[in-house]
């Protein structure tokens, strides 16, 4: 790393106060490396996940649109929704550095955030404004040359993310909401980036999917933090657990009935129904989750809980593998 940079990060960021071992990390941060290291974590790769999104339209289009007998078909569609993934990994982590910027006080009160690098001090509040603009212009600007359409839905993502960070999440119920929108716009996404319709049932199970987990994850922050909870998100001031419980159980409940009928109305699958088979897998997952954080006070960080709770994980590989097997067969 230039002398410039390794000072920049040792030095005090406009508005912060690194703790004193945050300052001892940035202080150690005197190479290329530790310094990419200290990127890459708060680019927040554990959240990369929810972006495979994009990749169920290319699931859905399995001898439909396209015939797996036809490799020159389905591979250039495989990586049209990789570089569609790669772009909203950028551009959510752009914005995952600018969230972390505006909230670096109050994540130094929190017992889990209070170890992100821009918090930690490990990372310039300057220096990570510069790495949010790379990543969300390359973003961007790869979304834009794969298909114009790609473009405006990745550029309508990050400027949505942005007002988020700046306004909307301080706003009562318009903050979940939006986080709901996020998911659908990666749906609507992955349809354009190969270029295939896509079932409207598709953007309601993603809308009421993200809204279950959002609610839970504002649950869990409520429960952990408790009396502090205002000192670190002032919009949990306008939440409760009862209130939370009661959404969580209007929102359940939807997501249950829409993925049935779904299963049996969905223009496009097997006219044998046999999309319902793939149900029960849905069932456990929501369950699991409900058990974790009620039983186990999980739930906090839903990608975490994806890639540690080995039920949750064989879960979703098998709604996969099932899925898949009966779009090909029953096609």
């Amino acid at each position: 790393m230039p002398p410039t940079m390794a000072k920049e990060e040792a030095a005090l960021s406009a508005g912060s106060s690194p703790s004193p071992a945050g300052r001892a990390d940035a202080a150690r941060a005197s190479g290329l490396l530790p310094h990419l290291r200290y990127v890459l974590k708060a680019a927040r790769p554990r959240q990369w996940p929810k972006n495979g999104l994009v990749f169920m339209a290319l699931l859905f289009s399995i001898d439909q649109e396209y015939r797996l007998s036809d490799p020159d078909t389905w591979a250039w569609k495989l990586v049209e929704s990789l570089i569609a993934f790669v772009c909203f990994c950028m551009v959510s982590s752009a914005d995952y550095l600018v969230n972390d910027i505006r909230d670096v006080e109050a994540d130094r009160l929190h017992p889990r955030k209070r170890h992100r690098p821009i918090a930690a001090g490990q990372l310039a509040v300057s220096t990570a404004w510069a790495w949010a603009a790379i990543l969300a212009v390359t973003g961007n600007a790869i979304a834009f040359a794969l298909d114009w359409r790609l473009g405006m839905v990745v550029l309508g993502y990050t400027l949505l993310m942005l007002a988020y960070s700046h306004w909307l999440k301080h706003m009562v119920l318009i903050d979940l909401m939006v986080i709901a929108a996020g998911f659908v716009l990666r749906a609507a996404a992955g349809a354009l980036a190969i270029d295939v319709p896509i079932s409207p049932w598709l953007y309601v199970m993603t809308a009421l999917g993200a809204l279950f987990i959002g609610i839970y994850k504002r649950r869990a922050e409520i429960e952990l933090l408790q009396d502090d909870a205002v000192h670190h998100r002032k919009i949990l001031d306008e939440y409760n657990l009862e209130l939370l419980d009661q959404m969580a159980m209007t929102v359940t409940a939807a997501t249950v009935m829409a993925y049935g009928l779904y299963t049996f109305t969905a223009e496009g699958l097997p006219e044998n129904h046999s999309m319902m088979l793939t149900i029960p897998f849905v069932l456990y997952g929501i369950f699991r989750y409900l058990y974790l954080v009620h039983t186990r006070h999980e739930g906090g960080s839903p990608e975490e809980v994806l890639l540690r709770d080995p039920p949750i994980m064989l879960t979703v590989a098998g709604w996969v593998l099932t899925a898949g097997i009966i779009l090909m067969l029953g096609r």
